[in-house]
């Protein structure tokens, strides 16, 4: 096996993980053809989206430290900015959820600026409230989004049956998924996610070492902003209608922050694994327990039985489990280069 300073194992690892991305993904894509009926399809919808939305959100939690509950705001923006686009220029749906996100990824690095210039709770409520400053805008600008009423969004798809929407769909939330986990891949293996580590470990000692922890934030900020924008956008053209008071709830945002703490946060396959275990159970509870909030209760008690027995996430804690099974490595000491039939002596008696 090779070691960990070993480039080549290194490499091989990650081309291991990269793999299993383009795996997992081209596997997940056969769900809606093996799966005909149409609710399950809609549901696999929503749990491809939150995958995307919740590993979008990793991108900034994960890597810095940095705890956003105001993530629904730059969902709600990219919404209504696909909605906009394709309704007043005329632009192809899809086409426009890729814009939104880019137009969306430049006004959270301004927004950023500022923002992340603050720490802990202050960062949060910042995030906060972003959301509801969005909430406002959206709901009183009437000529512009419709205000409380709601704005039509056209579909890519305008004319065909409900279950091969949610199909195609499927496969567009998919590709943003795709994206969103080899970006992660990518940030986590350069200079640039090193650099996200020092701050999330120690920001002022990574600061006085040289790395421009603003300039630092504000991109990963402004990436995983772009990226979750793409998501609301691509919700925009699937669900054909906005309403203000749901795209831009702060419950979208703190689902986010669960699904990753479920999962286990800062690691890659973390959101995406809280997101498929918390979307369809909420969505079972659901039918189960009907148009009450006995449903939530049941969420949060699965959530609570989690968090109690794996505090630091699913991954984390079966990543620990299986390193305590596995023989203890030899130290530097133990493994120093010998002269050839040289006979092993000990460290303690010399």
């Amino acid at each position: 096996m090779p070691s960990a300073s070993d480039p080549a194992g290194a490499r091989s690892r990650s081309g291991r993980g990269l793999l299993g991305i383009v795996v997992f993904v081209a596997l997940a894509a056969l769900y809606p053809v093996v799966v005909s009926n149409p609710y399950l399809r809609y549901v696999g919808v929503l749990t491809v989206m939150y995958m995307g939305l919740a590993t979008a959100w990793n991108l900034m939690g994960g890597f810095t430290g940095y705890v956003s509950l105001g993530h629904s705001a730059f969902f709600g923006l990219g919404a209504y900015a696909t909605g906009l686009l394709a309704t007043r220029l005329g632009l192809p749906p899809l086409l426009t959820a890729v814009l939104a996100g880019v137009l969306v990824g430049l006004v959270a690095a301004a927004i950023g600026y500022v923002g992340v210039r603050v720490r802990g709770a202050s960062f949060v409520i910042v995030t906060i409230a972003l959301v509801y400053i969005s909430s406002l805008v959206a709901q009183g600008w009437r000529g512009l989004t419709g205000g409380s009423s709601g704005f039509t969004v056209p579909r890519a798809w305008p004319d065909i049956p409900r279950g091969q929407l949610h199909q195609r769909y499927f496969w567009a939330f998919l590709v943003l998924l795709l994206a969103v986990m080899a970006l992660w891949w990518f940030i986590d293996r350069s200079k640039f996610g090193l650099g996200l580590k020092a701050i999330r470990e120690d920001e002022d000692k990574a600061e006085s070492l040289g790395v421009g922890t603003t300039a630092f934030k504000i991109t990963a900020f402004a990436l995983s902003a772009g990226m979750t924008a793409v998501g609301g956008g691509l919700y925009a053209s699937w669900f054909g209608f906005l309403d203000p008071i749901f795209v831009f709830s702060i419950l979208v945002g703190a689902n986010l922050v669960l699904m990753s703490l479920l999962g286990g946060i800062r690691t890659l396959w973390g959101p995406a694994l809280g997101a498929g275990l918390l979307v369809p159970s909420t969505d079972y509870f659901l039918v189960l327990l009907g148009e009450t909030q006995a449903h939530l209760v049941a969420t949060g008690l699965l959530l609570g039985v989690v968090v109690l027995v794996m505090p630091d996430g699913i991954i984390p804690a079966v990543r620990s489990r299986l390193g305590r099974r596995r023989p203890p490595g030899a130290s530097i000491r133990e493994t120093r280069a010998e002269p050839a039939g040289a006979p092993a002596t000990s460290e303690v008696g010399g």
